[in-house]
């Protein structure tokens, strides 16, 4: 029983993280949470790109190139979207309406034990009843 409550709690915050990124659900999984050092170099390595490569590219030096990968700098974002493009991507960006109507459900649920939240979810499961928030 107690694995299966390991395995319901954590499917529980997939589920919470799931519905933080729905605003993003047209992003592939991988870039869904990704701030801009992660996605650079995911860009980069995906594109099979070494950063003396990129930095060949796009005319940026390769220490800049390291230096937003590492994240001890931020791009801007003319910058990152210049980079993604260099590694043969595009990176959309659409603004999309802020969905906080789960928010207070979730937050009682952050308070809860993981145990508590697998029964919960559980509980759910059996009445057939969908959703985080229940």
């Amino acid at each position: 029983m107690a694995s299966v409550l390991v395995i319901a709690s954590r499917l529980m915050y997939l589920i919470w993280v799931a519905t933080r990124l729905q605003v993003m659900s047209s992003l592939p999984p991988t870039i869904r949470s990704m701030r801009g050092a992660a996605l650079i170099r995911e860009a980069r390595l995906r594109a099979g790109l070494t950063q003396a490569e990129l930095s060949e590219l796009t005319g940026r030096e390769r220490s800049v190139i390291a230096r937003w990968e590492q994240g001890a700098v931020s791009p801007s974002i003319d910058n990152l979207i210049q980079i993604v493009q260099a590694c043969g991507f595009d990176l959309p960006l659409v603004l999309f309406p802020k969905d906080t109507t789960q928010d207070e459900q979730l937050r009682k649920n952050t308070l809860l034990s993981p145990e508590r939240r697998a029964r919960q979810m559980i509980a759910r499961g059996e009445k057939g009843e969908g959703g985080v928030g229940g």
